[in-house]
């Protein structure tokens, strides 16, 4: 089954360009190549967002509903040695399959219409995902909203029982999707900003 791309486009917001992010039943994100870059323990991630139109059925916890209408993500090379042996083999097996590189550990951030803010969560496909609630409720058109994490604090939350360190930061994303719900949705990201 073919998903359709996640429409991204670059908008005009009151005199600056942001990251117009439409999905309809789709998947896709912009991705920020980084390098191999390391973070001190003090690193921050900026970004502000608004959300025209947010999707009806989604729901973080199950499979059906795993969608976000908008999402910010940092993706790390976390050495696979610490994870459990039947998440290496997952990770070896999906790496073979798709002939990509893909990250051993993601950390997401996501407006969802149910979780409060603050709420992590696994991702339901794969336990190489967290999820944390940077904005929660429906869509509101009004004041963007800006938000700042420390990655450090962040990712050992998520992912310490794995790692005793904050690995490489190999890139950092912005997208939606709406695959699993079908759904349709509309928002705005901008001012993203890696502060090492």
């Amino acid at each position: 089954q073919t998903i359709a791309p996640t429409r991204l486009d670059i908008a005009l917001q009151g005199g600056k360009k942001v990251l117009r992010v439409q999905a309809d039943a789709s998947y896709g994100a912009l991705l920020w190549d980084t390098g191999s870059a390391r973070l001190g323990p003090g690193a921050l991630l900026r970004w502000s967002w608004q959300l025209e139109r947010g999707l009806v059925q989604s729901d973080l916890s199950r499979k059906e509903g795993d969608d976000s209408p908008l999402k910010v993500c940092a993706l790390f090379d976390m050495p696979i040695d610490g994870l459990p042996f039947g998440e290496r083999a997952k990770l070896r097996m999906a790496r073979l399959l798709s002939g990509q590189a893909l990250p051993s550990a993601t950390l997401c951030y996501v407006w969802d219409r149910l979780l409060p803010e603050g709420t992590l969560i696994d991702n339901p496909h794969s336990r190489r995902v967290r999820f944390i609630v940077a904005s929660s409720g429906a869509a509101r058109r009004g004041p963007w909203l800006a938000h700042e994490r420390n990655l450090m604090q962040d990712f050992m939350r998520a992912f310490g029982q794995e790692s005793a360190v904050l690995p490489a930061l190999t890139a950092l994303l912005g997208g939606a999707d709406a695959d699993n719900t079908l759904g349709s949705s509309l928002g705005y990201v901008g001012d993203v900003t890696l502060v090492p």
